[in-house]
Formats: structure tokens, C-alpha cells, sequence
């Protein structure tokens, strides 16, 4: 992949290659019930992903990052393959614009809290069972405020 690999919006065209991502994760992932078959997540995500900001990375897509604009939550971010740079590339589209960003993650993905941590997310709700019954925390994001030097100019 290159260093910056495009990205765009989602459509429903994208469900069944964002689904082969999450179900690749899921697989991978010992300690996350495997409760659906991944044509019912590419049915799923070919619904939802119109209904949301949600954003694909590359060509074929490696990955796609799902919110809610209005609370600004992360609902989503999964990438093939961890370690090329996709998943900054996609939280930094996801800053853009933006003063404050919230998720949670699985108290278990331990690999999910450094990545967010390195972005400068830092924990700030109490742990508690999610939508798939596995404790998650909450995390959240704040953009860095301008600060003002001695010369009245903004650094």
C-alpha cells in the first residue's frame, strides 16, 4: 500500500468488502463471539454504511471507518491489516474538522486501546457490557486548542 492511500465515502457496494474485513478480525479474535455468517454482515454493512459517515481506504478497499456526525461517534474502524498506516489515515479523515471524537472499544482489545492512545484518545467512561455483551470503555478525542504566544500570535 501506498503511503497515502485513497479514501472515500462508502456505499452499499462496499458491504460485502468492509464485511470480509470484520469477519477476517472476528476470526482472528479469540474472545469475540462469532454470532453472524459473513454474508449477513455483508447485508448488514451494505445497509448501514449509506446511512452513516462511513469512509473506505483504498483500491481494493483494506478498510472503512463508520460514524455518527452528529454525536460524533465512532462506531467502526477496521483495517486487513494492521500496522500500514490505514487505520491513522482513517482517524485522521475522521479529525478533520472536528474538536472532539468518542468510541468504545472492547476492554480486551488491548492492540484497539494503544492504537487510540498513540492517536490521542484517552479513557474517560467506566467499562460496561455492549451491544455484543463483551465489557467496552469509552474513549475520546480532543483536538489540541491553538494557544496564544507572547506576541499575541496564534501557535
Amino acid at each position: 500500500m501506498s503511503d497515502t492511500a485513497p479514501i472515500r465515502r462508502a456505499t452499499a457496494a462496499d458491504g460485502p468488502a468492509c464485511a470480509g474485513i470484520l469477519h477476517s478480525w472476528i476470526r482472528a479474535t479469540p474472545w469475540m463471539p462469532q454470532k453472524m455468517t459473513l454474508g449477513q454482515l455483508a447485508d448488514i454493512l451494505s445497509e448501514g454504511l449509506p446511512k452513516r459517515e462511513a469512509w473506505v481506504i483504498g483500491n481494493p478497499v483494506a478498510g472503512y471507518l463508520s460514524m455518527d456526525p452528529a454525536e460524533n461517534h465512532i462506531w467502526g474502524l477496521y483495517v486487513g491489516r494492521c500496522g500500514d498506516g490505514l487505520g491513522k489515515q482513517l482517524m485522521d479523515h475522521a479529525k478533520m474538522g472536528r474538536t472532539r471524537l468518542q468510541l468504545n472499544t472492547h476492554l480486551s482489545n488491548m492492540r484497539a486501546h494503544a492504537f487510540y492512545g498513540r492517536e490521542g484518545f484517552t479513557q474517560v467512561g467506566a467499562v460496561w457490557d455492549g451491544n455484543d455483551g463483551i465489557p467496552e470503555i469509552r474513549m475520546e478525542w480532543q483536538a489540541p486548542v491553538p494557544r496564544q504566544t507572547t506576541d499575541g500570535i496564534t501557535a
